[in-house]
């Protein structure tokens, strides 16, 4: 029974034998003490005033008395007005480390065969572009989410779904075509994703040209853009694709395998992976097959042009396009073949979709149609909608060739980690090989920790410089910490002190002692809470008020160097929980700690 359980436990048994009257535990609430009080724990006492009929204070006083009296747990208590505030015995503290010290998993579960399946889907880059900052955030957050979910008991299968056909590869294609010179990757030199979205900003340009030109003859704007010779021929190529012509699908084929060895490259040093990959130019088809049966079923209406809608103004939106005149998919065709085939691929308990808010209608009316189409699990999926990222300097545009590519930012990172390292001495006496990997860890630590510990529904600016602090609430502040533990451990285990058996619950610990004590027993309750409310950073906050609280300690007591020896484990094994708890808490945000700093 936690301690939560048991203070609720002794307050109902209280009210029981002081008033006679029966309490459920969702009616006793219980919070931190706040710090300007005495206490560890207090019961607001306002809920049992008319039970008592008495005032706040005096109810507080015997309900005080009764659980001092009765439960061993509690040491002391103080009334302030309608609050209780309970001091929790040492003894308990102490008790609570050895079992958590003795758990290296504390904290999260381990899901079992026959647990739920979640299938978190994030990332979804197209392949006419590199991956960049936006994209960064979305996959962090789908990362970091599927594993909270796995560490709350469900069986997580991380998916992605790569959009590779489209108008827009079209375009890529085409310029590719036009003005590439059978330029490649190994001719060029590029990653390449990079060297396909070098031809999708040329595209644009020349598009653009073509734009203004017709414009000077007198076409109006939005004529001149339906007209282009260039989007003209991207739409012809669409056609051809769909038609399996044998020389575009070979252009596909070929271009959009580089991208795939680029994304490989990128998603690895961003340190995530997936399960299971779909593919839009598989799922496609399943979705126009979903659609075409729901206009024979009169679900959809098809309109004199030949193209297929959803009317969807009794629920208060308006009508979506599902196939157009020619024939040709839209993106929401796609995602009803691929939740089609997901469900049919997996036992899904929860799907979530990690994709930006500027999604938040698309995703509303997927989920009407797929229950319209009569799938059961339509109305339950669950749309992660994230704000958008931006830099200091503003908003990027890919077609523009104005966003902030994802391998260039992290590559940034990682040289100024190192260099922001050796200036602060964290590489002193370190070898060539740790200095990389140090520098490596902390860089995409900054990165990562910056991003993910922001309200995820939240817009937010990421600032290079300012994540890279080895102060303050950024991931090196944290790294160091728990590099620093592992140094004080290591010297430990050299001078052979055993600090892995059980302490003394004796022992006359410190408030602030007992308090970390408090504050590392509360990291199950955010790890559920994280995963309730998919949000990492509940975990990246706690994280930060963990560290800031143990090196404040750190700073006030001595350690090694303390005389009592049995002070001095129970120190060592409070700082290796702690440690064991950054460790397991940055994992959740994938996030790496270094041993050595």
């Amino acid at each position: 029974m936690n301690l939560e359980s048991i203070i609720q436990s002794v307050v109902a048994q209280s009210v029981k034998s002081l008033y006679n009257v029966d309490i459920t535990e969702d009616q006793i609430q219980i919070q931190k003490t706040k710090k300007e009080f005495e206490g560890d724990l207090t019961v607001v006492v306002f809920p049992f005033v008319k039970i008592a009929r008495k005032s706040p204070e005096a109810t507080g006083q015997e309900i005080g008395e009764f659980i001092l009296r009765n439960n061993q747990v509690v040491s002391a208590y103080n009334v302030i007005k309608g609050f209780l505030n309970l001091s929790i015995n040492k003894a308990y503290w102490i008790d609570l480390l050895n079992t958590i010290h003795a758990n290296s998993s504390f904290g999260t579960q381990t899901p079992t065969e026959n647990a739920d399946i979640m299938m978190v889907e994030y990332s979804s880059p197209n392949t006419n572009k590199p991956l960049h900052l936006g994209h960064i955030r979305n996959n962090l957050l789908g990362f970091s989410i599927a594993r909270i979910q796995e560490a709350n008991g469900w069986k997580v299968i991380k998916t992605n779904i790569v959009n590779d056909r489209g108008i827009h590869i079209c375009k890529s294609m085409l310029a590719w075509k036009l003005f590439g010179n059978g330029e490649t990757p190994e001719s060029s030199g590029m990653k390449g994703d990079l060297l396909v979205g070098k031809y999708y900003v040329a595209f644009d340009k020349a598009y653009k040209a073509e734009i203004k030109k017709l414009m000077e003859k007198g076409m109006s704007e939005e004529e001149a853009k339906k007209n282009a010779p260039l989007i003209l021929e991207a739409q012809k190529m669409l056609l051809a694709w769909e038609n399996n012509d044998p020389e575009v699908r070979k252009l596909w084929q070929t271009m959009n395998g580089w991208v795939y060895a680029g994304f490989d490259e990128t998603y690895k040093q961003m340190g995530v992976n997936f399960d299971k990959i779909y593919y839009e130019s598989d799922t496609y088809l399943v979705g126009k097959a979903e659609v075409e049966r729901g206009e024979k079923e009169k679900v959809f209406y098809r309109r004199d042009d030949n193209s297929v809608w959803a009317d969807l103004t009794n629920d208060g939106l308006d009508e979506k396009l599902l196939l157009r005149s020619d024939g040709t998919s839209v993106y929401m065709t796609q995602d009803i073949g691929t939740a089609k085939l997901r469900y049919a691929d997996y036992n899904i308990k929860k799907m979530v979709y990690v994709v930006g808010n500027e999604q938040n209608y698309h995703f509303q009316v997927l989920s009407i149609l797929l229950d319209r189409l009569g799938f059961e699990w339509g109305k339950s999926l669950v749309h992660f909608s994230y704000g958008m990222v931006e830099l200091p300097e503003g908003k990027m545009k890919s077609r523009e060739g104005t966003v902030v590519d994802a391998d260039d930012l992290m590559a940034e990172m990682i040289e100024t980690a190192r260099e922001t390292s050796e200036e602060l001495g964290k590489l002193d006496n370190c070898t060539e090989e740790e200095k990389s990997d140090v520098a490596r860890i902390v860089g995409l630590g900054a990165l990562k920790y910056f991003i993910l510990k922001v309200d995820p529904r939240k817009n937010m600016t990421f600032n290079p410089k300012e994540s890279i602090d080895f102060n303050g609430n950024t991931g090196p502040f944290i790294q160091y910490t728990y590099a620093r533990i592992k140094s004080v451990l290591r010297k430990a285990t050299e001078s052979s002190i055993d600090f892995s058996t059980k302490i003394d619950s004796a022992l006359p610990i410190s408030e602030k002692e007992s308090y970390l004590i408090q504050l590392i027993s509360g990291f199950p309750t955010v790890v559920k809470e994280a995963g309730d409310e998919f949000s990492p950073a509940l975990i990246a906050n706690y994280e930060y008020e963990l560290v800031k609280e143990y090196n404040q300690f750190y700073h006030d007591f001595p350690i090694l160097k303390e005389e009592y020896a049995d002070m001095k484990k129970f120190r060592l094994a409070l700082s290796g929980t702690v440690a064991n708890v950054i460790r397991t808490g940055m994992g959740l945000l994938g996030i790496d700690v270094p041993e050595r700093m």
